[in-house]
């Protein structure tokens, strides 16, 4: 494989495993949020209205921001009725040709995002609730995890080229760990 492409694969796999152990923690913040939220509501009295929101808004940050590093480690939802009976060349070829419509689809998801995410910033555009969050916030994290997905889905296809070709990529992450 060319040096450019080796390179991409592997700044692209370390920032992806970097985020996706950022939005890890994100769980334990959204944990934190609801339970103060259950303790001032049925303790203290004192509902506070932002709080079940907020964990919303962490949630939809921890899938999205942590979608690539889900791709890059192989732990997103596939099919087995076929896919398991593959060669490794066979399970290559085949996400390949995934890939290619996944990179579609998100390239779609991402024309989308940004066109909502203009528009929440130029109308300001807030929740209907009582707390009244701005949008753009999550809006810009839904683009940036997006990008991030989709600059992982092209590491993947790149290495899956190189397995169809019988050929390593040196420093590459792959499911099991990084190649040496």
């Amino acid at each position: 494989m060319p040096k450019p492409i080796m390179l991409y694969v592997r700044y692209v796999d370390w920032v992806s495993e970097k985020f996706g152990l950022v939005a890890m923690y994100l769980i334990f913040l959204m944990i934190g949020v609801l339970l103060l939220d259950a303790v001032t509501r049925n303790i203290v009295n004192i509902p506070l209205h932002w709080c079940i929101e907020m964990a919303q808004f962490t949630l939809a940050a921890y899938y999205i921001v942590g979608g690539a590093h889900s791709l890059q480690l192989g732990d997103h939802v596939r099919m087995d009725l076929i896919y398991d009976n593959l060669s490794e060349t066979g399970k290559a070829k085949m996400d390949v040709v995934t890939s290619a419509f996944l990179i579609f689809y998100l390239i779609c998801l991402l024309v989308g995002a940004v066109s909502s995410t203009v528009y929440s910033l130029e109308v300001n555009q807030r929740l209907m609730s009582i707390w009244a969050p701005p949008l753009a916030p999550i809006k810009i994290i839904m683009v940036f995890g997006i990008v991030l997905m989709l600059l992982q889905v092209v590491s993947t296809l790149f290495k899956d080229i190189a397995k169809v070709r019988g050929v390593d990529i040196p420093g590459a992450y792959t499911a099991g760990g990084p190649i040496v």
